[in-house]
């Protein structure tokens, strides 16, 4: 507690270099490889889930059930941990949470009932519930605003780059030893990083010895114009000037300049956070339902074998990796940070793509590309959903901002799977898909209502 002072009162050596460090992507890529671990032990149950039912008799609509406690869970913690991450800050809440996190996975993996497996499962969601919005905390203190929606991109990535590796690692290991192995392996993992993160990270990067006055300067907007003596030191790290948006562009997008959130209760009634909740609401649920049931779709409709199982179902989460980056990237450098045109463009993309899956092709090759497809246009716009709450609230309102957001958006990932399992059971795959293409046209027309934030 004593190390923010103390380094106000004694820099460290590193503190007096005039190049600034680059500690923050430090920062990210140990994002990146938290939640990638963090992801992965959600998504492993859906290639188990096949191999789960075998042992433990489950109809359609029982398995969805399954499916969706953790999302309940998940959605439920949302709140509360926004509001103990506001007040005890990220790093005592982050890395408690992802210590469950592992320890609730392997348990999965001990149970002999499927009582147990509800259990551990909303176990697993109101553990792994904080880690969002400890992340979204951290990139909101540890990035200047021209990186923020790359930093969320990132972030995203690694929550789809969970299920690219789970689908063929859980193959192997199934082959190998049985489903209950999947979790006890992958419960390892995320112990080791979790205290990795503790030592690395601290709550603000002026509390870090790992950064220096320079950077911090650059990810606080207090470094100077360079002067003939420091011109290749601020070349080295320039704060990119914006590109202006299309004035069509911010006339559909409503761009204007907002008032920040200051309390709790005008995050609660605005529309522009409702609202992108309530998109995220029906983007999310069409993510968890590729995450959890096309393993699912693949051995039982198109009747592959478990290994094209593994391999086709990682795709969509490949595309969605290079989605969320490129979402980012382009929000950042190409739109002046504009978040809602990547939001809707995502929206009516993905509506059709679920059409597409309607009438999709048997080949395991030909399916892959066009779930990988589906995966890019899905997470284009899910980076701006992370970033959006940063325009609207101020830092000290924007957990709970970030929270409401994320909590939307993890109810309609909680519905989904379960609604799709009433779905099999009464009608088939191709209301599933039609399920989906409705709810991402719902997201679109919900998104043109609320307003783009314009910063200065």
């Amino acid at each position: 507690m004593s190390q923010p002072t103390a380094q106000a009162a004694s820099p460290s050596p590193i503190a007096n270099l005039s190049r600034p460090t680059r500690f923050r992507w430090v920062v990210a890529a140990l994002i990146f490889l938290i939640y990638t671990i963090a992801a992965a032990d959600r998504a492993n149950i859906g290639v188990a889930l096949p191999f789960i039912r075998k042992e433990f008799a489950m109809s359609n609509t029982q398995a969805g059930a399954l499916l969706s406690l953790f999302l309940f869970a998940y959605a439920l913690a949302q709140l509360p941990a926004g509001f103990a991450t506001s007040r005890f800050g990220v790093r005592r809440i982050f890395t408690g949470a992802m210590l469950l996190t592992s320890v609730f996975t392997g348990l999965l993996g001990t149970t002999s009932s499927v009582i147990g497996l509800k259990i551990y499962r909303f176990a697993l969601g109101l553990a792994e519930g904080p880690l969002p919005v400890g992340i979204a905390a951290t990139i909101n203190n540890w990035f200047p605003p021209h990186e923020k929606g790359t930093a969320a991109g990132i972030f995203l990535s690694s929550v789809k780059f969970g299920p690219v590796i789970v689908p063929p690692l859980c193959a192997a290991i199934i082959a190998l030893w049985g489903w209950r192995e999947i979790f006890i392996v992958f419960a390892v993992p995320g112990i080791l990083f979790s205290v990795i993160w503790y030592f690395l990270v601290t709550e603000h990067p002026a509390q870090s010895a790992r950064v220096n006055q320079a950077e911090l300067d650059y990810i606080t907007g207090a470094t100077p114009v360079a002067t003939a003596a420091t011109t290749v030191t601020a070349a080295a790290t320039p704060v990119r000037a914006s590109r202006a948006a299309p004035a069509w562009l911010d006339t559909l997008v409503r761009a204007r300049k907002l008032a920040p959130l200051t309390d709790n209760k005008s995050v609660f009634r605005s529309w522009n956070v409702l609202g992108c909740a309530l998109g995220y609401c029906f983007q999310l649920g069409i993510s968890n339902v590729l995450l959890a049931w096309i393993p699912t779709y693949l051995l039982s409709v198109k009747k592959f074998s478990v290994m094209n199982m593994g391999f086709v179902a990682a795709a969509p989460w490949v595309g969605a990796v290079i989605g969320n980056l490129l979402g980012g990237l382009v929000s950042d450098r190409l739109l002046a940070r504009r978040r809602k045109p990547g939001m809707m463009l995502s929206a009516l993309a993905t509506a059709g793509m679920m059409y597409a899956l309607i009438h999709s092709p048997a080949d395991p090759l030909s399916y892959g590309m066009l779930l990988f497809a589906t995966g890019i246009l899905l997470s284009f716009g899910f980076s701006a959903y992370m970033a959006y709450p940063m325009g609207v609230a101020d830092r000290k309102t924007f957990p709970i901002a970030s929270s409401v957001v994320n909590m939307g958006g993890q109810i309609g990932g909680a519905i989904a799977p379960l609604a799709t399992g009433m779905l099999l059971d009464n009608y088939g795959w191709d209301y599933v898909f039609s399920f989906m293409a409705i709810g991402s046209l719902i997201s679109f027309l919900v998104l043109l209502t609320i307003a783009e934030p314009v910063q200065d």
